[in-house]
């Protein structure tokens, strides 16, 4: 089933088409990652999505209720940390949790029932009494999926929830996101940590100037950038990359620290190339490997294919 339907959504700022003709859909119980450089439209699509901006044109619906003509209802399924997001500093770190509460008319047992908890399983308890502004960044942004959780959503949408943090509070981020989602919260989660996106994504969409580029499970966006493959190569001697440039089935190829990385479109053709090269160089091959493509490795290519469709 689809929770998330967003159907060929724009977004106008003036001139400016942040968001165009944006569709995909996230499913039930999913962890969908949306990946994009600065300025491609993601936090614009999410503040759609979350009733806070109106769509120019198009759709997004949630459990098959569209977002703009429901937004009271939408917003009680919804929890948001969004990136510019903050605690409320004078209040501790259970008072924060308590005002959430209050705000979605939760019963005063349950809520502070449900706060401890939460506090519990973040690692904030011993700290719940201290004043949310003596809490260092990491155990701030525990504390704001804290809040987001007080009203039990169905739905959370996080916008860089590991960005900027220790090893500790990244760990701990992660490992909730990942037990809530398996317990049946669908997660949307925005990041530019691509170790991230791989770790914790299902399916995960690309977005660059308002235009979704790919969307797919990371395993099958790295099967379709096989179309190129990758050669690592560790030879005896330094020698000029460009004298690989012309080889036939070699795309590019680069001088990468100790060894030489290169993109290929037939790997035959190219290793016959660089066999050929070597040895007209006296230059021994020590190591040849074929890595498999990162996802990282996807996101640039991506982005690379959709600045050339849009030249043409």
């Amino acid at each position: 089933m689809n929770v998330i339907q967003v159907s060929n959504l724009s977004k106008d700022f003036g001139e400016v088409k942040a968001v165009d003709q944006v569709n995909f859909f996230v499913k039930t119980d999913e962890i969908f990652g949306f990946l994009g450089p600065n300025g491609a439209g993601k936090t614009t699509t999410i503040r759609m999505m979350t009733g806070v901006l109106r769509p120019t044109s198009g759709t997004i619906q949630i459990y098959g209720k569209e977002v703009w003509k429901n937004q009271i209802m939408i917003k009680q399924i919804l929890g948001n940390v969004p990136e510019e997001a903050n605690v409320y500093m004078d209040l501790t770190g259970f008072q924060n949790l308590n005002f959430i509460g209050e705000l979605y008319s939760i019963p005063k047992e349950i809520r502070k029932e449900r706060a401890f908890n939460l506090l519990r399983q973040f690692e904030l308890y011993e700290r719940r009494n201290s004043l949310a502004k003596k809490y260092s960044k990491g155990m701030k942004q525990r504390l704001l999926l804290c809040m987001a959780l007080m009203s039990e959503p169905k739905i959370l949408f996080l916008d860089e929830p590991t960005s900027g943090l220790d090893v500790q509070s990244s760990i701990i981020i992660k490992n909730l996101i990942k037990e809530y989602n398996k317990n049946g919260m669908t997660v949307f989660l925005t990041t530019h940590n691509m170790d991230v996106a791989n770790e914790m994504c299902d399916r995960i969409a690309i977005i660059n100037k308002g235009k979704i580029i790919k969307c797919d499970t990371p395993d099958n966006l790295r099967t379709v950038e096989r179309e190129y493959q990758a050669i690592n190569l560790y030879l005896s001697k330094e020698i000029n990359p460009s004298i690989f440039t012309n080889v036939q089935g070699i795309k590019s190829f680069s001088k990468v620290k100790d060894y030489y990385h290169a993109i290929v479109s037939d790997i035959d053709q190219a290793i016959s190339g660089i066999i050929k090269i070597t040895t007209e160089h006296n230059i021994k091959i020590h190591k040849i490997n074929t890595p498999e493509p990162s996802l990282e490795e996807v996101f640039i290519n991506a982005i690379k294919e959709g600045e050339t469709k849009n030249l043409e």
